[in-house]
């Protein structure tokens, strides 16, 4: 079976949906990799490096020919209509803000599996590439915040004076949110951080960052172990117990994303301005409409404060902006599931796994996953 890995459409996206080593992995299991050249060059896979490992590298993908796609960012509608039916297709698909391609995929007669969607339990583990791409944003997060601090961020006792450290405040406390605490941490900051989630303290504390509890009954967790959306009424007193949280950090890294929804507004401008003057704002779910109010993604906008501005950072392509590693640790979620549903060298999905049904996000012709099915106004 020949299996496509593309070039990125998408502007600035520099991962690539396979690697050398799963190459390896996918040829082992009888697969014929086809690999469109220049697809791995902006995250430091040579084409040469994947004729090594056993895949063929062509100057244009073939995507009539090909029984499997991979990818990282969803794919076009243009794109989707050169996939004969039947194909499969394994990647980040966004399906709450992709209509156009969710239809033409199951239009199509596409298998699509949407990473994002993969059921959060042990045995998908290896999977979830949320999780890993979380991992990589969370530590890039910081490291952007660092660059535009105009301090240190751990404490320097020096002959010429004492340098505090700087105080940082994640809102937050997924994968992201721990990653970001634990790398501000090692860079010697003073870390807070705040979840709704009532299992987030102990986690916060393992990363080495102070909860603040906020005496806001906590939140139960929703389909995937991500938080439910607070209601209005308690979203607004969420935001007036942070307030003085936020007026005290020097930089405030906001995580707070739900799948296939528009981000929660946890800061607003009011609580920007109350910070002083160089303090960093970085929004990590800026593409998703932002936790920041006031946030566009791709920019850093300089808010006006006494003595100065803050600084509101909207992160995009935070993965991406970290393609070796990034595209090594999403890679392997990829090939990791087709290997799932790869069997003797043919990919068969058995849609009785658990794993391959909650992923599915189009087959046979039909949106299968319900909520992606109500917004197009079909049925799952």
């Amino acid at each position: 079976m020949q299996v496509g890995v593309g070039r990125e459409q998408r502007a600035g996206e520099r991962r690539v949906a396979a690697t050398p080593d799963t190459v390896l992995q996918l040829t082992a299991l009888g697969l014929n990799l086809l690999v469109e050249s220049g697809a791995g060059t902006e995250a430091g896979f040579a084409d040469a490096a994947f004729k090594e490992a056993g895949a063929t590298v062509i100057s244009d993908l073939p995507f009539e020919a090909l029984d499997v796609l991979l990818h990282v960012r969803p794919l076009t509608p243009q794109a989707t209509a050169r996939l004969r039916p039947g194909t499969v297709t394994i990647g980040l698909a966004s399906p709450g803000s992709e209509l156009p391609t969710v239809r033409a995929l199951a239009a199509g007669g596409i298998t699509s599996f949407a990473l994002e969607l993969l059921p959060r339990i042990s045995r998908a583990q290896s999977m979830d590439a949320l999780s890993s791409q979380s991992l990589v944003s969370g530590y890039r997060a910081v490291l952007e915040a660092a660059v535009r601090y105009p301090r240190f961020f751990p404490l320097y006792m020096t002959a010429a004076g004492t340098i505090p450290p700087a105080r940082v405040l994640v809102l937050g406390a997924g994968v992201a949110g721990l990653q970001a605490i634990g790398t501000a941490k090692r860079l010697g900051a003073r870390v807070s951080a705040n979840d709704i989630r009532a299992a987030s303290a102990d986690e916060v504390a393992s990363m080495g960052g102070t909860f603040i509890n906020l005496d806001l009954a906590a939140a139960e967790e929703g389909t995937g172990g991500y938080a439910r959306a607070l209601g209005e009424d308690r979203a607004a007193r969420q935001r007036s117990l942070l307030a003085p949280h936020v007026a005290a950090a020097d930089v405030l890294i906001t995580t707070a994303a739900i799948p296939g929804r528009a981000a929660p507004l946890l800061v607003t401008t009011d609580m920007v301005t109350g910070m002083r003057a160089g303090s960093v704002v970085v929004d990590l779910a800026a593409e998703s409409g932002g936790n920041v109010e006031g946030v566009i993604a791709g920019q850093d906008i300089l808010v006006p404060v006494d003595g100065g501005s803050v600084t509101l950072v909207g992160l995009q392509d935070a993965a991406s902006a970290m393609p070796s590693d990034a595209s090594r640790l999403f890679a392997r979620n990829v090939s990791n599931f087709l290997a799932l549903i790869t069997r003797e060298g043919t990919v068969a999905p058995d849609f009785d796994d658990d794993v391959v049904a909650g992923t599915c996000l189009t087959h046979g012709g039909a949106v299968r996953h319900a909520p992606t099915a109500a917004a197009l106004g079909g049925e799952a």
